[in-house]
């Protein structure tokens, strides 16, 4: 059964692309142990979202495409709160936010997070090792922003994320045909 970590994991893997990669710094990069990861990763073979090629690990665009956006908001819901202090994400945050001009005045989307600098309205991430895991990696933090307009957006807030985010692992899928 997937964890919502595994789906951070498989997004990183996307992120990353075609480099080399070792659970150990991994997991650094998520705020994860290499066995969180390893058990991810294994999980995450085992539900087919990815695929061993050779001695590497790459994500099955095609099935993960089609769990992000026709599984994930079910399986993983949103949980929203109080006004907070975070890191913006959905509609607030990029590459959304360059589409979405919110001329209302309601606060914005937020994960909680100490460090952030946003005061917004909670949304809670996909798993709580998501918004350290966006700091240090703004492609994967892009991916999770899509993701969670997808999960908890508006009707026209989850078609552009569902754009955005087939263009993108389009891309990743592209990328692997050129290297094979």
């Amino acid at each position: 059964m997937l964890k919502s970590q595994d789906i951070l994991i498989i997004l990183k893997l996307v992120a990353i692309g075609s480099r080399s990669w070792a659970y150990a710094p991994l997991g650094v990069e998520m705020s994860m142990s290499p066995s969180q990861v390893h058990s991810g990763i294994k999980r995450i073979l085992d539900s087919r979202l990815a695929v061993q090629q050779g001695d590497t690990i790459v994500p099955n665009i095609r099935n993960l495409k089609e769990f992000l956006v026709h599984g994930l908001k079910y399986v993983f819901t949103v949980e929203r709160g109080e006004l907070t202090r975070g890191i913006p994400t959905g509609y607030a945050a990029p590459p959304l936010n360059e589409i979405f001009i919110d001329s209302s005045n309601e606060p914005p989307p937020v994960w909680p997070f100490p460090e952030g600098n946003i005061r917004g309205i909670a949304f809670a991430p996909l798993c709580r090792h998501a918004p350290s895991a966006a700091q240090t990696d703004s492609n994967l933090y892009e991916l999770l922003v899509l993701v969670d307009a997808i999960r908890g957006g508006r009707a026209r807030e989850q078609k552009i994320a569902i754009d955005e985010l087939e263009k993108r692992l389009s891309q990743y899928h592209y990328a692997q045909d050129i290297e094979s």
